[in-house]
């Protein structure tokens, strides 16, 4: 991407006190050569800066895609009324005597999560036994600021966590579909079509059938996260459209010749028949499910 020299001068956000100055560089947001997006950040060394927090805006839609998300979710509660009459109380009575209010009336007095099942984005999560200092606090980092997930594929680039089972069951895949069996509904409308060829509603009935399935067209790739072409349609409940399942029902359907257990020995069993003075059967009898004589025999 091609970026033009003239830049926006910025000023950076460090933890430190207002006023103070620093040497550790200005940002400097490069804009692009036919827009005022902010683009690639280049830190220039030996520079005094202010180093001030600046004040917190909202950004448009031309500039979110250029920005990095947080790592870390806000520290600052959105719910600043939350415990307002334990801390009043705890300023009234003291430390050690509001500890034993707590363990007087509380279900779970020690508690990190307040009993809250899903926790705020305030809460730090104690993740060690003996430092009772390490803690998380929920979605950190964010996901959004990590990078993109490494998922395993077999040697043929198939996807090993892929068990959706409804693409390749061509044994039912036409009990689903608001049009029925094509090939049937087709050979229904030819009839009527011949015998009937200047009804309308003949007419309606074929193109609705040519315009294929109005229900589930899938959305194209679109998710929340921007457009993919990588994804596979009928990987994800969003994506799936009758297009793409009729093509992988019509990869995985069986192309094998089936063929029966007696072939090669019809004139064996036929001459067991014959042989005995009775007429021979069609095909075969299955012989894994032929129960041998001593199985037959009581045992007492």
């Amino acid at each position: 991407m091609m970026l033009s020299a003239v830049a926006r001068t910025v000023v950076a956000a460090r933890p430190y006190p207002h006023g103070a100055a620093t040497t550790l560089g200005v940002l400097r947001t490069l804009s692009s050569s036919s827009s005022n997006k902010p683009g690639i950040t280049v830190v220039k060394a030996g520079e005094q800066v202010p180093m001030t927090a600046p004040p917190t805006r909202a950004i448009s839609a031309e500039e979110a895609p250029s920005i990095p998300p947080a790592r870390e979710s806000t520290k600052v509660t959105m719910m600043p009324w939350r415990g307002w009459f334990q801390r009043w109380l705890k300023q009234q009575i003291g430390d050690e005597r509001f500890r034993q209010f707590r363990q007087a009336f509380f279900f779970w007095p020690d508690d990190p999560y307040d009993l809250f099942g899903p926790t705020s984005a305030s809460t730090g999560i104690p993740i060690s036994k003996d430092d009772p200092t390490l803690t998380r606090t929920y979605r950190t980092p964010s996901p959004g600021s990590e990078g993109p997930v490494k998922l395993p594929e077999f040697d043929d680039g198939e996807d090993p966590y892929d068990s959706g089972y409804f693409k390749r069951d061509t044994a039912r895949r036409d009990e689903y579909s608001e049009i029925g069996n094509p090939h049937i509904e087709r050979l229904k409308l030819a009839l009527l079509e011949r015998q009937y060829p200047d009804d309308p509603t003949i007419q309606a009935e074929i193109a609705k059938f040519e315009a294929g399935p109005e229900s589930s067209p899938g959305n194209g790739g679109v998710f929340a996260t921007g457009k993919t072409t990588t994804l596979d349609p009928l990987r994800a409940t969003m994506s799936v459209n009758w297009k793409d399942l009729t093509k992988s029902l019509d990869d995985n359907m069986p192309d094998h010749i089936p063929r029966p257990i007696w072939m090669g020995k019809e004139d064996e069993l036929d001459q067991h028949y014959l042989d005995r003075g009775m007429p021979a059967p069609f095909g075969a009898y299955y012989e894994p499910l032929k129960v041998p004589t001593w199985r037959r025999v009581a045992t007492w």
